[in-house]
């Protein structure tokens, strides 16, 4: 089916990012909200994307007009009677998403696929407040939705193979790149981005260490920024949520740290409050909120020192991405993809899974069995991993483990 017209629903800042991000590739968008002045906040927010592409020169205020028109704004979801796909963007309550798409089954052709750009929920569960299963589809767009290549691509139980071959068709015509990802809480990129996020935590509250030296750290590793900046960014309170979901998914492994639920209580939520693991703005400064903090965390949840690795946060994300191969989420090749182009991991290390064969797997699961006797539950090893090491597929050393590498060759002599 060829996508001629697009619905968003929701205006907010992921709404009005993916409507640009479809108007950009030359398809006429509608930008849906529930009353007009939010509707047209998402269109202001479309130009301003636009405009800063005119600032750079990456395009002339002449195009930027052109692009404009393909974007309406709708006080409510009627003005997408006429479109092949909605991607809905609202806030992620499933009660509200639950109805949107009840409406949306109401409004729309038949024809028209609903997709969801929900980051967490069950694309299966919002699919059952429609009469379209077969038509409800997970679309899940990266912040900035401008910038990021990814999307993940989520069939329900109930998706029809057709309509995943139609969105990935779609994502590709927008120029992203599309993984197909197996219904699971958190997807892939967020399944294997909390525990890494929340392990820095943990070592944050084991260790004397700093916020600054362990965001270094993993810099110098080569992640765009450190795990601590990122969750100033993405806010702790949404990051704190989504730990929690994965956490009732998946059991202790996925335990948020008690240090990040300390943050979120004390206010301390990220760049959109002016502080979170670090201040910004013209706020007052607390430089012994850590330090508080820290000692109200030992204080109920006793200490267990441990001195700073980068591997521990590194390993709880390899540990997950084995899980997630195990369970079928995704193939090695694309879960190394989606957490380079998801989440920026560093190119030259290939991915979670690439790492690990470049650690050793055999050395993983060591540190592994290391980290889960003096840590706890959350490192135990995935039990692919003690496979491929009994199987002597121990990574690129021994020319195979997650993947195949080409024997070296000898020197001439």
């Amino acid at each position: 089916m060829y996508i001629y017209k697009v619905g968003v629903v929701g205006a907010g800042t992921m709404g009005a990012q993916i409507a640009q991000v479809v108007s950009f590739a030359g398809l006429p968008v509608v930008l849906a909200d529930r009353d007009e002045s939010l509707a047209r906040r998402g269109l202001d927010t479309v130009r301003a994307i636009y405009q800063a592409r005119v600032a750079k020169g990456k395009m002339t205020p002449e195009q930027l007009e052109e692009k404009m028109l393909l974007v309406t704004a709708s006080p409510n979801l009627d003005g997408l009677h006429d479109v092949d796909l909605v991607i809905e963007a609202v806030s992620e309550e499933f009660p509200l998403k639950q109805r949107v798409f009840r409406e949306l089954d109401r409004i729309c052709p038949r024809s028209a696929i609903l997709a969801s750009n929900t980051s967490a929920l069950s694309i299966s569960a919002i699919a059952s407040a429609t009469t379209r299963p077969a038509k409800v589809i997970g679309l899940h767009f990266f912040n900035p939705a401008y910038a990021m290549p990814l999307v993940e691509v989520i069939p329900g139980l109930g998706t029809d193979p057709q309509t995943v071959d139609d969105v990935v068709g779609f994502s590709e015509s927008l120029r992203k790149q599309p993984v197909i990802v197996k219904e699971c809480a958190g997807f892939l990129v967020n399944r294997l981005l909390s525990p890494y996020l929340n392990e820095a935590v943990w070592c944050l509250q084991d260790d004397d260490i700093s916020i600054k030296e362990i965001d270094q750290d993993m810099v110098s590793f080569g992640m765009p920024v450190g795990p601590f900046a990122l969750l100033d960014s993405v806010g702790l309170d949404i990051a704190l949520d989504v730990a929690r979901i994965l956490h009732r998914s998946y059991g202790p492994r996925m335990a948020p740290a008690p240090l990040l639920e300390a943050f979120v209580k004390a206010g301390r939520i990220g760049i959109k409050t002016g502080k979170g693991f670090y201040d910004y703005g013209a706020v007052e400064k607390d430089s012994l909120d850590l330090e508080r903090l820290r000692m109200q965390v030992w204080q109920l949840n006793g200490r267990q020192p441990a001195k700073w690795s980068r591997l521990r946060p590194l390993l709880a994300m390899v540990n997950e991405a084995v899980i997630a191969l195990q369970e079928g989420v995704a193939s090695a090749r694309d879960i190394d993809l989606s957490m380079a182009a998801g989440t920026g991991f560093p190119s030259e290390k290939g991915g979670p899974l690439h790492l690990a064969d470049q650690i050793g797997i055999d050395h993983v699961l060591q540190e592994l069995d290391e980290l889960q006797e003096r840590v706890g539950i959350r490192f135990w090893p995935a039990p692919m991993l003690r496979r491929l090491v009994d199987a002597g597929f121990t990574g690129q050393a021994a020319g195979r483990g997650f993947f195949s590498y080409a024997p070296t060759m000898a020197p001439m002599r």
